[in-house]
């Protein structure tokens, strides 16, 4: 069972400027609410909000290098010189190559893709695939979501004559990598308007500003939105801004005319086009592509996502799924182990991080142990395996730590380390990893703050069950698509209890199903979700009251939609702290 949240509410909105929105759009004071919290504030930025236009994406060639890397491009196209799209195995890295490598094969025959093996090569550029490019007469390599800190890569591949574009958007150090160009937003001297994009999303600005430059109609890139969707919605970046103009068009297109590679996989995970989300890309779509790089090779995915026949495209999802299928019950055996470690004491260190190595352990699934390890002790955590020698791993934070910071502190005692904040892998030698773990239970010890350690629920506002009508629903899902910074809202309704059909459901019986009643009104039922909560049953079942946290859904089932809640968390009746 997971450790009990704290549930706090967000400060409220100016009261004047709610009732002033809510009256000039017509909506309920609680919409109004949410909306200023998003910085809508006017009937104008509130079109924009709920209207998203392709129209108000940011010109590329605001972004710097962007005009030498076009030209770059164009002068292989023109040349007839051979262009390698080199991509990561990870979702964002192969959905970038599909996309970059889709586009230029459409403009010029000379074009191949590259990614890296997970186990053989590691993560990004590696010398490797270098020899691989300079083999096989290329000379010009596009990185995409990766690249940004390869500066001896970059520096070997021009000694082989390769020029390199990098395409990345993960923090530079302060010496950028020598390349013909460097698109980053986060470059400090780049002064691009949105500064969040996927590594694909980076990629994408590059087709775009191809297209601009040389009369492609930007019609031509429409097809490409479904692999920046499934990549802003999988690799978590923002959900704001340039990332959710471009999901909610890569939505539309998942939805009505996917590439044949999405399209198979959607019937292997049971999900239905016309009906898919972005829960579905991050639990059903994403992981699978993932599973390809974890277990097989990231090089798969991208034939999936480039199959232009159904079933080649079919073939390779299912050889995917077994991928996936393989690596669930590798995870669950391997976080099994990795809970047995800490709970027995026989870990690396477990009183202010939580770290644990096992050199049998599959590098693939460790990250996704990492997380599984924050759920349950709710500690920075690192979770570490061997490969090529070397021990590798991944690390995940909890919210408002920096787990990067720390790790960079170790800096002399590692090969090599990239990441963002909550999230980071590394490599080092088995005989620092004593020193290395020693050190980082102690940084995190002096700068973790007693507040970080406890998981929080962030609450919108409260609501009464009278509130959410046909009318209430259909404004808040033109909220969509949801993700960080536009994050489903949680509310929060107290007093409340099962009508009578409540059940247990799931295997083994681990989730809820409810027909929730608020004490206040009695007659307006609504049908409700409970995962992984069935601890609560005979407490509800009894007929106690419950205060809910939830998020409000469309439960899409067999033909038929309705209204479900999602609770997020649960506690008998009391007030709230």
């Amino acid at each position: 069972m997971a450790m009990e949240r704290k549930w706090v509410m967000k400060d409220p909105a100016d009261v004047e400027k709610v009732s002033r929105l809510a009256t000039e759009l017509g909506i309920d004071s609680v919409l109004a609410e949410l909306l200023l919290k998003r910085g809508v504030e006017t009937f104008d930025q509130a079109r924009s909000f709920f209207r998203p236009s392709l129209d108000n994406l940011h010109d590329p060639f605001l972004m710097i290098d962007m005009e030498t890397a076009v030209e770059r491009v164009r002068k292989s196209v023109v040349s007839g010189g051979k262009i390698l799209v080199y991509g990561d195995y990870d979702v964002d890295g192969t959905t970038a190559v599909a996309l970059v490598y889709s586009f230029f094969k459409g403009i010029t025959d000379n074009v191949d893709f590259y990614v890296p093996d997970r186990y053989d090569e590691g993560y990004g550029v590696s010398f490797k695939g270098i020899d691989w490019a300079s083999a096989n007469g290329f000379d010009l390599i596009i990185t995409l979501d990766c690249g940004i800190k390869a500066n001896d890569k970059v520096d070997y591949a021009a000694s082989k004559g390769i020029d390199v574009i990098i395409c990345d958007h993960h923090l530079p150090e302060n010496e950028l990598p020598a390349a013909v160009a460097v698109l980053d937003a986060k470059r400090s001297d780049c002064h691009y308007p949105f500064d969040d994009l996927s590594g694909c999303g980076v990629g994408f600005k590059l087709v775009q500003g191809y297209a601009m430059r040389y009369g492609v109609d930007f019609d031509y890139l429409l097809p490409l939105l479904d692999l920046l969707v499934v990549s802003i919605s999988s690799d978590l970046v923002s959900m704001a801004g340039e990332n959710r103009i471009l999901a909610y068009f890569g939505l539309k297109r998942l939805n009505e005319n996917p590439r044949k590679g999405l399209r198979a996989m959607f019937s292997l995970a049971k999900l239905e086009a016309g009906h898919i989300g972005i829960d579905d890309i991050v639990f059903k779509i994403g992981p699978r592509i993932n599973a390809a790089g974890r277990m097989e090779s990231g090089r798969l995915a991208v034939e999936l996502l480039t199959a232009t026949d159904d079933a080649e495209a079919s073939r390779i999802a299912s050889k995917i799924n077994d991928n996936n299928n393989e690596r669930k019950n590798i995870d669950r055996e391997i976080t099994k182990e990795a809970l047995d470690m800490v709970n027995n004491g026989n870990c690396l260190a477990s009183e202010n991080a939580t770290i644990v190595y096992n050199p049998g352990w599959n590098k693939g699934v460790v990250g996704i142990v990492a997380s599984r390890l924050v759920e349950a002790f709710y500690k920075p955590t690192i979770v570490l395996a061997k490969s090529n020698g070397f021990v590798t791993g991944s690390a995940r934070s909890v919210q408002g730590f920096d787990l990067y910071e720390a790790i960079e502190s170790c800096a002399d005692l590692l090969e090599n380390f990239g990441g963002h904040v909550y999230a980071a892998g590394l490599t080092l030698k088995e005989e620092n990893l004593e020193e290395f773990s020693k050190r980082i239970d102690k940084f995190v010890g002096d700068r973790i703050r007693p507040q970080m350690c406890v998981p929080t629920l962030e609450v919108d506002c409260r609501l009464d069950f009278s509130q959410i009508t046909p009318k209430f629903f259909r404004i808040l899902k033109q909220f969509q698509p949801f993700g960080p910074g536009n994050s489903n809202p949680v509310f929060l309704t107290e007093n409340v209890y099962e009508g009578g059909n409540g059940r247990k459901v799931g295997a083994g019986g681990v989730h809820m199903k409810l027909d929730l009643i608020q004490e206040s009104q009695p007659y307006h039922q609504i049908p409700a979700i409970a995962f992984n909560m069935s601890e609560y049953f005979d407490y509800i079942k009894a007929g106690n009251p419950i205060d809910i946290c939830y998020s409000i859904v469309e439960n899409y089932y067999r033909g038929s939609s309705n209204l479900q809640l999602r609770i997020r968390d649960l506690r008998e009746r009391k007030e709230i702290i």
